[in-house]
């Protein structure tokens, strides 16, 4: 799948393995198309929390 580089940015994240499980559970068990999905869902929920 292309990326639009005029409305994203792709980026390389190196996360430890754990963390990767806990955001594969996520994804799955929230039907999610994608890991990058997840991971967006998840990156949003915390720049929400932490700005309440």
């Amino acid at each position: 799948m292309a990326v639009d580089k005029d409305k994203n940015t792709q980026i390389l994240v190196t996360f430890p393995n754990e963390l990767v499980e806990q955001i594969e559970t996520y994804w799955h068990e929230n039907k999610l198309k994608n890991r990058s999905e997840a991971i967006r869902e998840l990156v949003i929920a915390g720049l929400k929390s932490s700005i309440q």
